[in-house]
């Protein structure tokens, strides 16, 4: 398509897709952006449940520590306060209930990530360049071997030929079922030893960055600033059904049968939700082959409102509905908490119902009676298709990589399951992507504009 402002279709409205219609908007590019739900924010949501309060159904912690969530913090003066601190942790192991306190809990898990965690500082020596290793050419061949096999096997794989007990790993089975939202058994070993890159290497910071800090103002606050920086529209409700690219321009179908032309188009749909786009050519047979397998996201996040105030964090392992519970809110006025939860499968709780809620907790304790619970199944969502992005085995070097294509496509993919640094798991990836997806379409436009303009 040759005019003489470029255009690009940005598919989806969340965090990936706002930022790069803004970074593109800044280069002088006219976007159009389609979104198939009725909301911006993608997985990130501000909605009102459990008597009008602000909760959040998807990304939720943030931190100064993750440079691109932070800068955007920054830009539209949002502030942040940290989730409560805790009095009583409960842990459960082969039917046992154990109790102690949020130190103990922490310094059990210590020891435990140190072992998840090994090889970290080696592997990733630039957490934000996660194959750099891959592009030394002095890299010790023994060390890329281990690297590459790194991906292989289960996440808890390296507890069960050591010195720990069942309790320890059914301790580190809870932590990892909720942190990899799906199964610990298909869970690539390598995504948390690049967490903990991307955390010094330190399970303490790593949980500070994930479960600590939350924003006043909700993600809505984040994101709705960010939508109203966008000279163009957000077309809501406006699903796309399929992609024609070529290399030279894109034609993007709706729902209604419209086509779009354009220059290029940046798809910031989930890789749960990427089948229900046809794709011409079809893609390449690596980036389907994840589309097919998913990822290992087939969690939930639950919240859910008991009488009293309860200071607790309480874990279990990935065959019990909840894995990880924690209070999040302390309601004085209702005399209330509010506890968010959560768990490796998706069918194992039906997260508006109060029976199946209280059925979860009573694996810990059968003395707090929900009052209130409510979730949003981001599974089942047609739209995504999964929670966070968390990868298999086998998928780190054989996953969400296959969908950084060459810098001079028409077709790229932007959101947090694509990014380099915060993959899947915080809203810092999702804004890392759609900038950095943004900026290779404009410089090859850009590139392009110069090789064909006439001269003389």
């Amino acid at each position: 398509m040759t005019t003489n402002r470029p255009s690009v279709v940005v598919v989806g409205a969340g965090f990936a897709g706002l930022i790069a219609a803004r970074e593109l908007e800044a280069a002088g590019v006219s976007v159009r952006i389609v979104e198939a739900r009725d909301r911006v924010g993608g997985r990130a949501w501000t909605d009102e449940r459990l008597g009008g309060h602000p909760l959040e159904m998807g990304a939720t912690w943030v931190h100064w520590m993750q440079p691109f969530v932070w800068t955007e913090i920054t830009r539209y003066g949002q502030e942040i306060y940290p989730s409560p601190d805790i009095a009583d942790a409960y842990w459960v192991s082969q039917g046992t209930v154990h109790r102690g306190t949020e130190h103990d809990l922490d310094e059990a898990l210590t020891r435990l990530q140190d072992k998840i965690f090994e090889g970290s500082r080696e592997f990733f020596p630039y957490p934000h360049n996660p194959f750099a290793l891959l592009q030394d050419p002095t890299a010790d061949p023994e060390l890329l071997d281990r690297f590459r096999r790194a991906d292989e096997g289960s996440v808890l794989d390296c507890l069960r030929n050591g010195d720990f007990t069942q309790e320890e790993i059914d301790l580190a089975d809870s932590y990892w079922s909720a942190g990899y939202q799906g199964s610990t058994k298909t869970a690539s070993p390598l995504m948390a030893k690049h967490w903990a890159a991307l955390s010094d290497h330190r399970s303490s910071l790593m949980d500070e960055q994930t479960l600590r800090f939350k924003l006043t103002n909700g993600m809505r606050g984040l994101y709705e600033s960010i939508a109203a920086d966008l000279r163009t529209e957000v077309s809501l409700n406006t699903a796309v059904t399929r992609i024609a690219h070529r290399n030279s321009d894109v034609e993007v179908t709706l729902t209604d049968g419209s086509v779009v032309p354009a220059d290029a188009v940046i798809v910031t749909v989930p890789i749960g939700a990427l089948k229900h786009v046809a794709f011409d050519p079809p893609l390449p047979s690596a980036q389907q082959k994840v589309i097919d397998e998913g990822t290992n996201s087939v969690g939930f996040k639950i919240w859910i409102k008991v009488p009293g105030h309860h200071s607790i964090i309480a874990g279990a392992p990935g065959d019990n509905p909840i894995s990880l519970l924690r209070s999040e809110y302390f309601l004085e006025d209702e005399d209330a908490t509010i506890l968010v939860g959560f768990g490796s499968d998706h069918t194992a709780i039906d997260l508006d119902d109060k029976a199946s809620a209280q059925k979860a907790i009573n694996v810990w304790r059968d003395d707090l009676t929900v009052i209130d619970c409510g979730g949003h199944d981001w599974v089942a969502d047609k739209w995504s298709g999964q929670t966070w992005a968390t990868l298999r085995s086998g998928q780190f070097f054989d996953g969400w990589s296959n969908f950084d294509t060459d810098d001079a496509s028409r077709l790229r993919f932007a959101g947090a399951d694509y990014a380099k640094g915060w993959n899947g798991v915080v809203v810092d990836g999702a804004i890392e992507s759609g900038i950095t997806n943004a900026r290779k379409v404009i410089n090859a436009l850009a590139q392009e504009r110069v090789t064909t303009t006439p001269t003389g």
